[in-house]
């Protein structure tokens, strides 16, 4: 008896090795068998199952991940309604087929009887917090969902494809999803366990995306940690350069730097090298009459004079100065005049960006110095402004003090807060800029703001700035949680003309050179974002390179990326970059200005005011010892007497036979002469 049954022994032997076989047909032993995200073994699917998960069911996620996993299944009768409602909010927010698609499918990884080993690995390790939840891709896959959700999922795909593939691909050769046969339009018909070749490189992948991208053009090169570029707003086409060091550099319509710097404060800027060290030239902008006044006014670090002592490390200073009345291409240095200077304790979150708004309103953005409750006992005597938007009204007659608070202003009236403050609870804004054509007629003042956030300082945000707000509790424009630690850049708003589907876009990118786009929609006035493709094969030339340190403009609203080397080695590899539409011209017909020459100041002030200097308004304010409307006429005090001339401060030309400070002294030399003739 026991003879005859070893044959049916044998084989079920036999089949129990083929079962087991068939669990680790591609190699999964140990870590990589079958399990659940709970440990178990996968369930064989039964007929009742099947029933809940019929295509019939309400709810096509349930069908779809029955029809992908048919026979083993980690989800459950009680799995399947919570299934349903687990990535709800993903897909509400997505209008986009064929990413709905592809988040579908990527809900039923929590079904493969993989499912552990898809979102769990002993090398994955500790990973930075993120807002989906996603199992281990196979690398075209991944590349794939990038591609195809990008944009359609906000503050989600912040980066480039190789950096989020980067987290979410598989590398070790082990499962990766989607584990299942499916068809594919090119290439294999199965990702399943990355054993697919590549069958196309990252620029096939993309070239269904290609068509939405945009190029940049290098512009100069050379340069020292660039960190802006501005514009005067003269007709002359000039793009001023700021050097982090302290120089401001001349890039000429013709396509050339000019060899000296317009303004060169190098000796009075304090710079940081290290990386994270915010210290140096900070912001430069023109007043918005600057073609007849010649006023710019510049915001830097410093550590001179007065403030040697006390608790502080640096002051953050900001001087008002006038172009030279014989050289349209330098700053005349003897016209500085300090605006403002506010004490920081640390050399980041230090803000000082400048600009004038359309309601002609100077605007300065300070952040908050990183001050912490135990730095505020230290702060006594010290400013209050940290944190804040400051608004002034630099077109101001009185010459004793250099602006005056617009009436407007929310604390114009308050005895708490300085009324310089237009709002206040930033904690480290970056770039901030003006949009000079909003879209929505009931807003006349549209500025955006990046900015970190104060209670998780990992993420960022985008701030619309408004009077009066607080930012400690206001919500944000839009919220980030990057996947890269750069720190977010602010733009522009772009107002170019080379470019049509770019108008009216807020650009703005972080360090490590990824960039967006925010565009407010004219029916709902909502913000949307999306992610700014910059090519660099086919039509495109040019290749970014370098962490982005700023963005800048030019007189046409065309829009710049200004980056450089982190290497100290290489202190001449700062770059400028613009960008460009290859769907349009480089210079569309419609779009072409002529350039005027940069002429010398000709206001009447300018040319008659010598010993004084001229306010914005155009008022000649005299210097000590000087009065009349011109400042030509020296006062002395006491005055002149016997008829004496006063020609300097304090100095007579006394007539002859007087002598003395005021001519009050009689010359007896002469006297005695007059009487030795007489006789």
């Amino acid at each position: 008896m026991m003879l005859k049954m070893l044959p049916f022994k044998l084989l079920l032997v036999a089949v129990v090795l083929c079962f087991f076989e068939g669990d680790a047909k591609f190699g999964e032993s140990g870590a990589r068998r079958r399990r659940c995200l709970n440990g178990t073994p996968p369930r064989r699917l039964k007929k009742r199952d099947r029933r809940v998960l019929s295509p019939e069911a309400p709810g096509g996620g349930e069908a779809m991940c029955r029809g992908l996993y048919p026979r083993l299944s980690c989800c459950s009768r009680t799995d399947a309604q919570g299934l349903l409602h687990a990535e709800a909010k993903i897909l509400s927010v997505t209008n986009n087929t064929e990413c709905a698609k592809l988040l579908e499918e990527i809900k039923c990884a929590h079904c493969s009887p993989h499912a552990q080993n898809l979102f769990h690995s002993p090398e994955k390790g500790e990973t930075p917090e993120r807002e989906l939840t996603l199992p281990y891709l196979c690398k075209d896959y991944c590349k794939e969902f990038y591609y195809t959700c990008r944009g359609h999922i906000p503050g989600f795909l912040q980066t480039t494809a190789d950096e989020f593939c980067f987290y979410y691909a598989r590398k070790d050769g082990g499962v990766c999803f989607p584990d299942f046969p499916r068809k594919q339009v090119r290439g294999p018909a199965s990702n399943s366990l990355d054993h697919m070749e590549e069958y196309d490189k990252e620029e096939e992948i993309s070239r269904k995306h290609k068509h939405n991208c945009f190029c940049i053009q290098e512009v100069v090169s050379g340069l020292r940690q660039p960190v802006g570029a501005v514009h005067c707003g003269d007709g002359s086409h000039r793009l001023f350069i700021l050097e982090k060091e302290g120089y401001v550099k001349i890039f000429s319509p013709e396509g050339d730097i000019l060899k000296e710097p317009f303004l060169d404060i190098h000796k009075l800027v304090q710079s940081g090298i290290k990386g994270g060290d915010e210290r140096g030239l900070l912001s430069l902008a023109f007043h918005p009459n600057y073609k007849k006044n010649g006023k710019l006014y510049v915001s830097y670090t410093t550590n001179q004079e007065r403030w040697a002592i006390g608790p502080h490390d640096h002051i953050l200073r900001v001087v008002e100065y006038t172009v030279s009345r014989k050289n349209p291409h330098q700053v005349d240095m003897r016209t500085a005049r300090v605006f403002l200077e506010v004490a920081e304790l640390h050399r980041k979150h230090l803000g000082g960006q400048l600009l004038f708004g359309p309601d002609g309103f100077l605007y300065i953005f300070l952040g908050d110095g990183m001050i912490t409750l135990d730095d505020m006992e230290e702060m006594d005597g010290l400013s209050d402004f940290t944190g804040s938007v400051l608004r002034l009204d630099v077109n101001t007659d009185l010459c004793n003090v250099p602006y005056s608070i617009p009436r407007s202003n929310p604390h114009f009236n308050s005895t708490n807060q300085p009324p310089e403050i237009f709002a206040h609870g930033l904690h480290n804004p970056g770039r901030c800029a003006v949009d000079r054509h909003p879209t929505d007629v009931n807003i006349n003042l549209t500025i955006l703001c990046s900015d970190s956030n104060g209670k998780n300082r990992s993420s960022a945000r985008i701030l619309q700035i408004i009077k009066g707000k607080d930012y400690e509790s206001e919500p944000s424009l839009l919220e980030f949680k990057p996947f890269s630690s750069g720190s977010l850049v602010g733009g522009f708003v772009y107002r170019g003309c080379q470019s049509e589907r770019l108008y009216g876009s807020y650009v703005f990118g972080d360090r490590n050179g990824n960039f967006l786009t925010l565009q407010q929609s004219p029916a709902t006035k909502q913000w949307q974002e999306k992610p700014l493709c910059l090519g660099n094969t086919g039509s495109c030339r040019g290749f970014f390179s370098g962490p982005v340190l700023g963005f800048g403009e030019d007189e046409l609203g065309e829009i710049y990326i200004l980056s450089s080397s982190k290497s100290m080695t290489q202190p001449h590899s700062g770059k400028l970059y613009k960008i460009i539409d290859p769907k349009r011209p480089l210079v569309p017909e419609e779009c072409k200005r002529t350039a005027q020459s940069a002429q010398i100041l000709t206001s009447e002030c300018s040319r008659h005011c010598r010993n004084g200097h001229c306010t914005p308004t155009g008022k000649c304010c005299c210097n000590q010892g000087w009065e009349g409307e011109f400042c030509r006429t020296a006062k002395c005090d006491p005055a002149c007497r016997h008829g004496g001339v006063c020609v300097r401060p304090n100095k007579c030309l006394c007539k002859k036979g007087y002598l003395g400070p005021q001519c009050e002294q009689v010359d007896r030399n002469i006297r005695r002469v007059t009487r030795a003739d007489i006789t």
